[in-house]
């Protein structure tokens, strides 16, 4: 298979994502595949972080604020309890998310749209995968609260002798909150860039050979190590092109969305400023169809974004196999089958 650039690969994957998802096109099968890029590229994952700083006792008109929730221990006992369930049920998605990863890696690289036998034969692959994403996650997690914890101890004497009738030391807070950020960015940057490593070199060894993830970073950093050049420019085109890709296509359906959900939103108003004030079954039927508009805007807003940022996701993992497939050969070899041998000539006597 050619080796392609950074640059090269990526008019290449736009012709290969437009031949699966449109050659056939079976709207059905579409919606399917688009909606698994979504979940496996995860466009739809955002981290956001609320800093909530602390304020004094009263608020600004004047009004006290409790000091203490007084909850009882049966209450405390039930959000604890909802708290781990939560995070169960993320880790467990988390797992299933790493399967379809592996199963769109298949379908892609074969060139299949039947997710259900790549879900089948990665289930050892997609543990191994999943066990280390969770480690790798900790350690992040635990880097992360070990540096902030000098700033969070800052942040607190800070406020504290604000509250106390001093100044407001905006210098200090400056000095305590910019180098927060950039430490915040940096850790943002490393972690996307083993995320990426992880699921766009080490995944395919994982995949066509069953090794170990050890194994398959091994592996991996022999050709990152060969070129390194040429993955550093990859990493950063893998971080660029999403973010162009996906403002293009929010600048081209801006307005057609926006007169689409602005009829359903004034429909939805329109609906409820009719039904205001009743009471009775009236009431009730004004609220039913309040509900019904509220899901038809989310699948109609799910549907937008499966259909919207699915092909974007799919060139995605096309242009990151399309690079790694011509330096790893048994990639290389399913993404494009060498010719077959000549037939040898028939001996002469």
């Amino acid at each position: 298979m050619r080796v392609f650039s950074a640059t090269q690969a990526i008019s290449p994957a736009i012709d290969r994502t437009k031949r699966y998802l449109f050659q056939p096109f079976k709207l059905g099968t579409y919606l399917k595949l688009t909606a698994v890029a979504c979940i496996t590229e995860g466009i739809s994952a955002n981290s956001n972080f609320n800093f909530n700083l602390p304020s004094g006792s009263h608020t600004s008109s004047g009004a006290d604020i409790p000091s203490s929730l007084n909850l009882s221990n049966e209450v405390i006992a039930l959000i604890v309890i909802g708290v781990l369930v939560c995070i169960a049920i993320g880790i467990y998605l988390s797992y299933l998310i790493i399967r379809l990863r592996f199963a769109f890696f298949h379908c892609l690289a074969h060139q299949t749209k039947e997710i259900r036998l790549g879900w089948r034969l990665y289930r050892t692959q997609g543990m191994r995968y999943f066990i280390a994403s969770l480690i790798i996650g900790l350690i992040f997690l635990f880097v992360l609260v070990l540096v902030a914890l000098p700033f969070v101890f800052g942040f607190v004497r800070l406020f504290q002798s604000s509250q106390e009738g001093g100044p407001f030391n905006i210098g200090f807070f400056l000095l305590l909150f910019l180098p927060l950020i950039g430490i915040v960015i940096c850790l943002c940057l490393a972690a996307y860039a083993v995320n990426a490593v992880l699921h766009d070199f080490i995944l395919p060894h994982m995949a066509l050979e069953n090794l170990t993830v050890l194994q398959s970073w091994a592996a991996a950093k022999t050709r990152i190590g060969a070129e390194k050049g040429s993955f550093a420019l990859y990493l950063l085109m893998r971080l660029i092109l999403p973010f162009a890709a996906y403002i293009a296509v929010f600048i081209v359906m801006f307005i057609p969305l926006l007169i689409v959900f602005g009829i359903l939103v004034l429909t939805g108003v329109g609906f409820h400023a009719a039904f205001e004030g009743t009471t009775g079954v009236i009431a009730f039927i004004g609220i039913f169809i309040e509900v019904v508009l509220v899901l038809i805007g989310i699948i109609f807003g799910l549907l937008v974004a499966f259909s919207l940022g699915g092909p974007v996701a799919t060139w995605i993992r096309n242009y990151a196999l399309l690079f790694y497939g011509g330096r790893y050969q048994a990639l290389g070899d399913i993404l494009s089958p060498p010719a077959p041998a000549a037939p040898a000539a028939p001996e002469v006597r």
